[in-house]
Order: C-alpha cells, then structure tokens, then sequence
C-alpha cells in the first residue's frame, strides 16, 4: 500500500476528532454561560420582587403621611397654625 492512502483517512479522522473536541468544549461553555446567566436572572429578579415590595411600602407610608387629618394636625399642633375665618378669606380672581 501506499503511504499517502494511509496517511488520507488517518488525516481525516484526526480533524473530525479535532472538530469534535472543539465543538464539545464550544458547547460544554455555552451550557455554563448559559447556567451562569440563568442565575444572574434569578438573583436580579428577586431583586426586582424586593424593590416592587419596597415600592408599595413606601407608596402606603407616603399615602399616610399625606392624609389630609394629618396634615390638619401637624398644621394645628406642631406648627400652631389655625383655620382662618371666612370674612379674613380673599378670593383673587385673574382679568
């Protein structure tokens, strides 16, 4: 036999088995790409649950801090402020 006919198939078994090496590791770090993108979701989803839990606290602590009765009181107490009377009110109205 002739050594080129050998050295042919030989040559070709190697760079499938080349390739085949080279695409198992291609695939074996996309998996881990994947798996750690995957839990850098996760992570920034729970996140994402614990601000929108924050969010609506805080939108409630507002809305309470906010009442009218409240700011009546803080008005009166705090700040010794009172209601005028009707004949001390002025209305201004723009030409």
């Amino acid at each position: 036999m002739q050594p080129a006919k050998l050295r042919q198939p030989f040559l070709l078994v190697f760079v499938f088995a080349v390739v085949c090496v080279l695409s198992s590791m291609a695939l074996v770090y996309t998996k881990h790409e994947s798996r750690k993108l995957f839990v850098e979701l996760e992570a920034l989803t729970h996140e994402r649950d614990e601000l929108n839990i924050e969010w609506g606290q805080l939108q409630i602590e507002q809305s309470t801090w906010a009442t009218h009765a409240r700011i009546e009181r803080v008005a009166t107490d705090d700040l010794s402020l009172a209601r005028p009377d009707s004949s001390e009110i002025y209305i201004i109205e723009r030409p």
